[in-house]
């Protein structure tokens, strides 16, 4: 199996995994990743999959502005994938993105404006870069749009807000990214248990 199948057959399975923690209800939520041997080709989930089936046929290919290319000429990628575009510019080392629908971070975007901030918790550290619980973190909340392109101009503008690899959509979910699989993971599942915590920590 070569680097591209071994790729789809792991994020597959993470996939799956997030649909079984109810992280993408309704066919909702979309990944991407890219190799290092060719990081012109995005390979994208394929709109409209039950992600509780998705396989490692689901994913199509597109190019760096989100067009489908090769075999998928004739698909129709996700709206969202010019997301995966612009972060794969702004962050050129990253390999791998991943989106969630859960529920904690929606609800924390009705109760925060602008960020929300964590302090003192020592899963933190799950963000790359951070090296102590003893410190405030920021994740970035922006207003959920349909004009993708409006979107994308927003992340660029507050890439220097981007700092701990993720940021939530309001009423939506979140983004992470990071340059393995293993990373990626990572820095979704800590942002997920912190809303998680700050939500029942607000409504306790």
């Amino acid at each position: 199996m070569n680097e591209i199948e071994k790729s789809k057959e792991e994020i597959a399975i993470t996939i799956r995994a997030y649909n079984q923690k109810g992280w993408s209800p309704a066919t909702s939520t979309n990944y991407s990743f890219r190799t290092i041997m060719d990081d012109e080709t995005i390979y994208v989930s394929r709109s409209g999959v039950d992600k509780s089936l998705f396989t490692a046929t689901d994913f199509i290919t597109v190019n760096r502005i989100g067009n489908p290319i090769g075999k998928d000429v004739e698909a129709v990628p996700s709206a969202e994938t010019l997301i995966h575009c612009i972060l794969y510019d702004l962050f050129p080392e990253t390999g791998v993105i991943l989106h969630s629908h859960s529920v904690y971070p929606v609800l924390i975007s009705h109760k925060f404006e602008n960020n929300v901030d964590f302090e003192g918790y020592e899963i933190q550290k799950g963000f790359a870069g951070q090296t102590t619980h003893d410190s405030k973190i920021s994740i970035p909340i922006f207003d959920n749009s349909q004009d993708m392109d409006e979107f994308s101009t927003l992340l660029i503008e507050n890439k220097q807000r981007l700092l701990n690899h993720s940021f939530i959509m309001r009423k939506h979910g979140t983004y992470a990214w990071g340059k393995t699989l293993f990373e990626a993971k990572r820095h979704l599942e800590t942002l997920e248990y912190l809303c998680q915590v700050e939500w029942m920590k607000k409504n306790d």
